[in-house]
């Protein structure tokens, strides 16, 4: 092959175009391995594809074969009827009048327009290979794109047997078999170009190249997505992807902007902040004792020790976390409603509007079709087709229903341990950091607190456990998903995704939601402690400055770190394999290194490519949604990581991976509920924040009903909010050892206080909950109705106001539908005339005039 040649997408003859590859390795002769391939590609042959081996010889391993493979015009016109591929007919001629006012305005994010619509529109419809004069067909080597013809050649190649006819065994089918039993290393489309410079081929389109230099590149993070261009190149899957991601980080931009200005309220109010002015003076936060945190090992310590903590925690505890908790339980509304509006809209101009009925019937993956003996009449084809009994059907997925519970159950109990070893290791670091080197360090000595280095060493195991889990489970989803037998891809997908997210969502934000709602709720008071399970270890309380800082730390933590690790790993892991297995390759001259082996040596976009970017952004959508009354700022850092993840991963899929092959859909599938389940769940976690882990309520319940002056300020709030203890009635187990205790303390001193409103030592219901108490609670469970019926409502009035397909789409739909009816009936009419006057030629009757008749009558007088 000469050089040339070699890095081109062309068989030999530089004129048929290479639709697929497939790659192998041939250690001996005589193998089964060998068989198999023969007659698989014995059989694409009869099917009518074209193949060309490449020598071992050529390789740059010197033991790899490269087959590949063209599809004949005959084979793709009858494939795109079997699957009903829509093609163009007609030019769009309805007028694009939108108008835009202050256009001039978004130039700069503009590119250009042979990139952004790469086609002209086009009306579109079904293919049928017996009309295919009706369509507009130049030429018919680039009438089908190459994303069509890969995806045309995958399904003849998911489907052909690689077994003689005469064995019995239909189960011996498709390429997906023949990688899994390793009769081939690899199945790819190839990639058009180099990504940094253009095909040398005038008739080949370079459109990787495009999309590297306007979309993957880093200089173009202000740029609007080549959309069309992706969907052109990828499949409709791929493109709605992106799609979606675009849409999602234009919407954070109002979250990110609001919730900034919230934060910056918490800032300006600062010196308005009584209570912590209180804690931190000496005359009140200096004289007031608090009782041990925990048994033996803690001592007893000055409420001005939290004065730090609790100046942070008004940045995020203050009234305007209120509303920016309502807003974002709107704006989440008005999220999902203008993402289904542009989803129409993209479902129009791609074509996949009727795509669901296709999908379900032509689409059943050839795995449901081999393990599906049984067989039934399908009442709409009026064909026998395969099915699964509904026993099988229920006993199927009860057992995947258990394994799930199962694996969920096992996070949890993996997360209850993490927090036992946090409640036993605490008093242990407490006791031996007092006396330990670390604090003679003069920088950093002051800040290693047993607290700390509880928090990061529980953390460390903890993610270790998430990560071990995480690699179990992933295989577990996939192998019950397939136990199931789903009937379609799309089926398929659902299931897998739905099963992998209910993990994930365990997973990930189980910590956060042991810190928001069970830490310090259920801790007791002194002399009568709540223990966790009936053990030693006495529950955890929350940090002295309150728990909202806390989960706001976790969410910071949780949140940066999964970002920041994710972005790293997605982009250097499969930088680093293309590096190391291309490393023989770069010793030959570049003329020598083939397109199809270039493409070899980069990475696949595996089965769950997709699935794992939607779930990292989904993941985070819960972060900014469940969680955002505790951090106003986590929109700000979603906007920062969306705008470079929506490069990164197009870096990533232009470079480091092969071309995927294309795939249909016309939504983001089950991704959609599951972001309308988190939209209506994030109303209740906000409210339940906002009433049950900030201080908001019982600060304005004192300031209405219980300030002393009966004035509206804060004074007196701390002394208000801790109770008494009489130390003497403390028992001896939960009694600090003496050396313990601080220098200052001594027996003068006789009362502790704790967080909580019970009645003091010597009242008739001494340590009984206070009337305040209560009506406390009652505050914040009518906070939590009121502020989940406000939200609740102006959510369905927004949903039921906006209409989810733009009426101008519906009208083009119409025209569309009325359009192909129409040309169809014409190119009938024409067919019939042209048949018609033949048979009058041979005939010597007078030949009736048709053209003067209207059409139904024509009609009705052919037939």
């Amino acid at each position: 092959v000469t050089s040339a040649l070699k890095d081109s997408v062309f068989f030999r003859d530089g004129v048929r175009r290479i639709d697929f590859v497939l790659s192998y390795v041939d250690e001996k002769e005589g193998d089964r391995k060998q068989e198999k391939r023969k007659i698989y590609e014995a059989n694409l042959v009869k099917v009518g594809l074209e193949l060309e081996t490449e020598d071992k010889s050529e390789s740059d391993d010197g033991k790899t074969y490269f087959v590949k493979i063209h599809a004949p015009w005959e084979v793709l016109a009858t494939y795109a009827d079997v699957l009903k591929i829509k093609v163009p007919f007609k030019a769009n001629d309805i007028p694009d009048n939108k108008e835009i006012p202050m256009n001039w305005l978004s130039t700069p994010f503009r590119l250009p327009e042979h990139i952004m619509h790469p086609e002209p529109d086009y009306f579109t419809a079904p293919f049928n290979k017996s009309k295919s004069d009706f369509y507009l067909i130049d030429d018919k080597d680039t009438f089908f794109p190459p994303s069509t013809r890969n995806r045309i050649v995958y399904y003849i190649l998911s489907r052909c047997s690689y077994v003689r006819d005469e064995c019995v065994d239909r189960d011996k089918k498709g390429i997906k078999r023949l990688l899994n039993n390793g009769a081939y290393t690899a199945a790819f489309p190839l990639h058009d170009c180099r990504y940094w410079k253009r095909s040398s081929y005038a008739n080949c389109e370079s459109e990787r190249y495009d999309l590297h230099k306007y979309w993957a590149s880093f200089c173009c993070f202000f740029k609007e997505q080549p959309l069309n261009l992706i969907r052109k190149y990828y499949g409709e899957k791929i493109g709605i992807y992106f799609a979606w991601l675009g849409f999602y980080t234009e919407m954070l931009l109002f979250a990110a902007v609001v919730g900034t200005l919230c934060f910056v309220y918490g800032l300006l109010t600062y010196d308005e902040n009584e209570w912590s002015k209180e804690i931190c003076r000496e005359d009140i936060g200096g004289k007031i004792v608090m009782c041990p945190l925990c048994d033996k090992k803690c001592g007893y310590w000055k409420l001005n020790s939290t004065c730090n903590s609790s100046w942070q925690s008004h940045l995020f505890d203050n009234v305007g976390t209120v509303f920016f908790a309502i807003f974002m339980g709107i704006w989440v509304t008005l999220f999902l409603e203008f993402w289904k509006r542009r989803q129409a809209r993209l479902e129009y101009e791609w074509d996949l509007v009727d795509f669901e009925e296709e999908q379900q019937q032509l689409q059943l993956r050839p795995e449901y079709e081999t393990k599906c003996t049984n067989r039934k009449l399908n009442r709409i084809t009026q064909e026998m087709e395969p099915y699964l009994p509904i026993t099988s059907k229920c006993a199927r997925t009860c057992l995947s229903g258990a394994t799930v519970i199962f694996w969920i159950s096992l996070i949890i109990a993996c997360i209850i341990g993490v927090i036992a070893y946090r409640l036993a290791v605490y008093a242990a670091f407490a006791s031996i950091m007092k006396d330990s080197p670390t604090s003679q360090l003069h920088v950093v000595g002051p800040y290693i607190t047993p607290q700390l280095a509880t928090s990061v060493t529980a953390s460390c195991i903890n993610f270790i456990i998430i990560m071990i889990l995480n690699l179990m489970y992933e295989r577990v989803a996939i192998w019950i998903t397939d136990m199931e037998i789903p009937k379609t891809h799309l089926e398929y997908e659902n299931k897998l995704t739905v099963k992998m997210f209910l993990f994930q969502f365990v997973n990930y934000y189980s910590s956060c939601f042991y810190v928001a709602f069970f830490k310090g709720k259920f801790v007791g008071y002194p002399g009568n402690y709540a223990y966790m399970f009936g053990s030693k270890l006495r529950n955890e309380e929350c940090d002295p400055g309150g728990c909202l800082i806390e989960l706001t730390t976790q969410l910071v933590i949780v949140m940066t770190g999964k970002q920041v690790w994710g972005n790293i790993q997605e982009a250097l892991v499969p930088w680093l394999m293309n590096w190391w297995g291309s490393r023989k390759a770069r010793c030959h001259p570049e003329s020598l290194y083939s397109r199809w082996e270039q493409d070899h040596d980069l990475q696949p976009f595996g089965q769950l490519g997709l699935f794992q970017e939607y779930l990292e952004m989904v993941i985070q959508f819960g972060f900014i949604t469940l969680f955002v009354a505790s951090f106003p700022l986590a929109p700000l850092l979603a906007l920062f990581n969306n705008i470079i993840e929506v490069r990164v991963d197009a870096w990533k899929l232009t470079t480091q991976f092969r071309r995927p092959v294309a795939a249909k859909a016309h939504s983001i599938g089950a991704w959609e509920e599951i972001l309308n389940g988190m939209a209506v769940l994030s109303v209740v976690t906000n409210a339940f924040i906002v009433a049950f882990t900030s201080d908001m309520i019982p600060r304005l319940v004192y300031m209405y009903a219980y300030q002393p002056d009966g004035q509206m300020n804060m004074k007196g709030y701390i002394d208000n909010s801790l109770s008494m203890f009489n130390i003497s009635a403390i028992p001896l187990d939960n009694r600090p050892d003496d050396e313990e205790n601080p220098p200052w303390f001594n027996s003068s001193i006789t009362i502790c206080r704790y967080r909580d409103y019970r009645y003091p030592p010597g009242h008739e219901k001494e340590y009984h909950h206070t009337m305040q108490f209560w009506h406390i609670l009652a505050a914040k469970l009518a906070f939590i109705i009121i502020m989940e019926h406000v939200v609740f409502v102006v959510k369905f009035f927004v949903a039921w106001m906006i209409p989810d397909v733009p009426s101008d789409v519906k009208a083009r739909v119409k025209r569309e539908r009325y359009l192909v009816q129409e040309y169809l009936h014409n190119y009938e009419v024409e067919k019939l005339k042209i048949q018609l006057s033949k048979n009058c030629d041979d005939c010597t009757c007078t030949p009736m005039i048709y053209p003067s008749l209207p059409k139904h009558e024509v009609l009705s007088e052919c037939l």
